[in-house]
């Protein structure tokens, strides 16, 4: 597919993360473009403030004039949107060039060096930190990531077009479309199993992405799985090593071995060992670009998270609050991790929206023994998404099985008084729904209250 072809570049479904970072991407290299979206959100009020027409009603009659001529105009959409999409539906009878997403990022990322994250956890912060470093380093780069980046209140890093930094998504299995030049692998926990059947498949997959690996390319492995690559690991024998941990003041500071030498002092403001070995992976691919490393302790240092990515919304010595778009156990398991390493001792609270109906019936027993570690366990209804219900499958369902006397379901509307009534010191607002956008007004009120 020629991109170069097309002036015009519609999107449906144009608010989604990594579909609102295209729009972006070719609205700067002079496209024109618009899109349909569900419903208004911070992410789409960005893309209109840019100039980008959207509207929020699935009708082909608000569509601008000039996106109907199929000559001129290329049709991105997500594989969220279901089929019986009248928009959808249209550009496709009407004989218009209709690509998923997955398509449109491995036609971007293959004109020049692509480096590509992949993995069931880890992937956006990995990737934010890799193009961070990059763009740190003075290196041409853009970067497509899956989270809104601190440094950059943005989910694109626009630096130059040297070298592309994407994230590689397993969902619909739409990583294989891409062949990059370097890629990493973080994880391969079972997830999307609504996808993949069962991990075996899943691990298969991934196999697959790593095959795609261009011929003298490199691929880098979290260590410890189960497929050969540069490994990267925490205080154990791989390739790329940290060694010698310390926290000062809420900061990791360690030390680097890579294959040939020892640096010293590196600092990461990130808490949680599975952010730690997102760092190690990211200056892993950076050093193998041709980074010097004694160059990137500052930029490093300098790095600031993702939204919804541990975010800390209150960090006072008498409370902390922390939003995490955590939504898979193990998720949930390094987020519990990572405040028991930095606050020994005190009393947590998780609020918890579980994210699709698929999702809590695969994985219900292993949230059960997740969320059962928590002090207190307060319970949101399961956020749809995509999905129709699962006779049975409810946050209730889910509730009955963890082992925690201090459990509650509750409404969004009871959010507020649930968290001033507790006596948790450290409270977490976890999952991949709409639970975030209760982040300002919890941080108000309980900002009031400490």
């Amino acid at each position: 597919m020629k991109l170069d072809r097309y002036n015009k570049i519609y999107f449906i479904g144009i608010g989604g993360i990594g579909m609102s970072a295209l729009a972006r991407f070719f609205h700067y290299q002079g496209k024109n473009v618009s899109g349909y979206d569900r419903t208004p959100t911070d992410i789409t009020d960005g893309l209109i403030e840019l100039g980008i027409q959207i509207h929020f009603e699935d009708d082909v009659s608000q569509i601008d004039v000039p996106f109907l001529d199929s000559a001129q105009t290329l049709v991105i959409y997500t594989p969220a949107v279901p089929r019986e999409h009248k928009e959808l539906s249209h550009f496709v009878n009407e004989g218009f060039e209709v690509i998923k997403r997955a398509d449109a990022l491995s036609a971007v990322a293959g004109q020049a060096d692509c480096l590509a994250i992949a993995g069931t956890h880890g992937k956006t912060t990995t990737t934010s930190i890799l193009g961070h470093l990059l763009a740190e380093y003075g290196i041409e780069v853009t970067a497509f990531l899956g989270g809104i980046s601190e440094n950059y209140q943005s989910n694109l890093i626009l630096k130059g077009d040297k070298v592309f930094v994407v994230e590689a998504d397993e969902f619909d299995r739409s990583f294989l479309k891409l062949s990059p030049d370097m890629a990493c692998i973080t994880s391969m926990d079972a997830d999307h199993l609504d996808i993949y059947g069962d991990k075996e498949e899943l691990v298969k997959t991934f196999k697959a992405f790593a095959s795609n690996v261009k011929p003298g390319g490199r691929l880098f492995v979290t260590a410890g799985l189960p497929i050969d690559g540069i490994s990267c690991g925490i205080e154990t024998n791989a390739d790329y090593q940290i060694k010698n941990i310390k926290i000062e003041e809420g900061t990791y500071v360690f030390d680097l071995q890579t294959p040939d030498s020892l640096y010293e002092n590196f600092k990461f403001n990130l808490p949680g060992r599975h952010n730690l070995s997102n760092a190690l992976i990211a200056l892993a691919m950076a050093i193998e670009y041709g980074c010097a490393p004694y160059r990137l302790v500052r930029a490093l240092a300098s790095y600031k998270g993702v939204k919804r990515r541990f975010t800390y919304l209150i960090k006072s010595d008498h409370l902390v609050v922390i939003d995490d778009y955590a939504h898979h156990p193990e998720e949930i398991n390094a987020v519990y991790d990572a405040v028991r390493e930095m606050y020994p001792g005190k009393r947590t609270l998780v609020l918890f929206q579980p994210h699709l109906y698929s999702r809590t019936q695969d994985f219900a027993e292993e949230f059960a023994e997740s969320l059962s570690k928590f002090d207190e366990v307060l319970l949101l209804d399961i956020y749809p998404a995509r999905e129709k219900p699962i006779e049975g499958v409810t946050s209730s369902w889910l509730l009955d099985k963890v082992n925690n006397k201090n459990k509650r379901l509750i409404s969004k509307a009871e959010i507020l008084s649930e968290l001033e009534q507790s006596s948790a010191q450290v409270i977490m607002t976890l999952g991949a729904g709409d639970i975030g956008e209760e982040a300002k007004s919890i941080k108000e009120k309980l900002s009031l209250a400490s």
